[in-house]
């Protein structure tokens, strides 16, 4: 009998030493509590206050737009028990998501440049899931990979958990990295008199460096189009031109969100002369190319048709570079790539290579509501979708743009050409992006993708 009693008092000890290991399901990490939903019980029975934005041609800057330089501190999060499981969650539906919108743009861009960031358009959503009600917050809710277990207010997600995890990610990769500079805007155009409710636009403040809220007179689309291009230029320091081309007249409300990163690569060269790229088998162009050696992730797929590539391309970045081989070309990678969910990003192993790429200057602009059409979602954000956590009047939103932008440069030193330099690379495997590729920048801790492309011209940047 002692012996029977010793063995449950060893198992007991055991349960106890792993109790807070015990396995919380995603969903119970992000989803509403009874106090918060009590909150939000009474916010309603008090009724939503509203304010008018300032004319996007004033002067002035308007009280209600805070200065997050103050507010907005990177902070490390923790990277162990949940909140290692909640990044890693976030991280996941972002890649899910981030491949259905790359496939629609697959199509839609054939033969060219491609650039999303997939954390951002999936940061939009979760923006429009905080001004939403009813059924358009559940089927909101399921896109981003939330499935409720019932139908009561604890069985949502609560929006602004999701969105501060995604600002953790964007946290991680500029919190302790000189070489790399990352900048986040957002934006909200509103037509005139139309009133905006304060919770929600406060609720948007922790997810970018800045948010400017302006009222435009889109029944002039030419004009609209011209001083929202302006505006955005002159807040980002001229990063961003062109943000868009057209717009609807009927849009009540624009969203647009800008995201530049540029990187200075460590440790990589610059060639002193332009090389030859394959823009296909038939046409050629000269690029600047960059070079850097080292011990990288490398593998062959088992298929054979493609090779992939994970540089360290800063103290908090990676850059993930995937390039046909063996005579196949990039439409088939993709074909096989996208249907294995990230899959092939697995099992690399460290080899020492000299690698070759071009020195990059690309951007890329997509409409999360052609976006949503074409996935035959059109009904999410469209005419019909209640928004009455935004504004209290029938809103009717228009574009809802995400553009995304990446440079990659080196230090501007020229590659030696001193001929004992280049007897050291012998020992090296030689990649060289010559030909169409795809590519993701990732964080470094936990991989959050932060953006996701091909490049099929590197002259066809900007």
């Amino acid at each position: 009998m002692n012996l029977i009693a010793d063995l449950v008092c060893l198992l007991v000890c055991l349960t106890s030493v792993n109790c807070d290991r015990v396995y919380v399901h995603p969903f119970n990490l992000f989803s509403l509590n009874k106090s918060t939903c009590e909150e939000m019980k009474s916010l309603d029975q008090e009724g939503m206050k509203t304010f008018v934005p300032i004319s996007i041609e004033s002067q002035t800057t308007p009280a209600y737009e805070d200065d997050l330089k103050d507010k907005d501190k990177l902070e490390v999060p923790s990277l162990s028990g949940q909140g290692r499981q909640k990044l890693s969650f976030v991280e996941n539906s972002v890649r899910v998501l981030g491949a259905r919108f790359y496939s629609v743009l697959r199509e839609a861009w054939q033969g060219q440049n491609i650039l999303l960031s997939p954390t951002s358009l999936y940061s939009s959503l979760v923006s429009f899931y905080l001004g939403t009600s009813n059924q358009t917050a559940a089927d909101l809710q399921r896109l981003l990979g939330f499935d409720p277990p019932s139908r009561n207010c604890t069985s949502r997600v609560d929006g602004h958990k999701v969105l501060s995890t995604l600002r953790m990610i964007e946290n991680l990769i500029k919190s302790r990295d000189e070489e790399l500079t990352f900048s986040k805007i957002l934006c909200l155009f509103s037509a005139p008199s139309i009133p905006l409710s304060q919770l929600f636009v406060q609720d948007l403040l922790p997810s970018a460096d800045a948010l400017y809220v302006r009222a435009v007179d889109f029944r002039n689309p030419v004009e609209a189009a011209k001083q929202i291009n302006a505006f955005i230029e002159a807040k980002s320091e001229g990063q961003s031109k062109c943000l868009l081309t057209d717009i609807d007249p009927s849009t009540d409300l624009l969203f647009a969100v800008d995201v530049h990163l540029a990187v200075n690569v460590k440790q990589a060269s610059r060639l002193k002369e332009p090389q030859e790229f394959w823009v296909d088998s038939d046409t050629k162009v000269l690029v600047p190319m960059l070079s850097v050696i080292g011990t990288f992730k490398y593998k062959i797929d088992a298929s054979g048709t493609f090779s992939v590539v994970e540089v360290p391309i800063s103290e908090t970045a990676l850059l993930v570079l995937v390039q046909p081989i063996n005579g196949s070309d990039l439409e088939h990678v993709e074909s096989e790539l996208l249907p294995q969910s990230w899959a092939w990003l697995q099992q690399l192993s460290p080899r020492e290579i000299k690698l070759t790429l071009p020195e990059l200057t690309i951007e890329g602009s997509s409409d999360l509501q052609k976006l949503l059409a074409d996935m035959e979602l059109p009904a999410l954000l469209g005419r019909g979708a209640d928004l009455s956590k935004i504004s209290d009047t029938n809103l009717t939103v228009g574009k809802v743009i995400n553009k995304a932008f990446l440079k990659l440069t080196s230090d501007g030193v020229d590659q030696p050409e001193d001929p004992a330099a280049q007897k050291e690379d012998l020992a090296f495997l030689d990649v060289t992006l010559n030909k169409p590729f795809l590519l993701a920048v990732f964080e470094e801790k936990i991989r959050a993708m932060l953006l996701f492309g091909r490049v099929t011209n590197p002259l066809h940047g900007v």
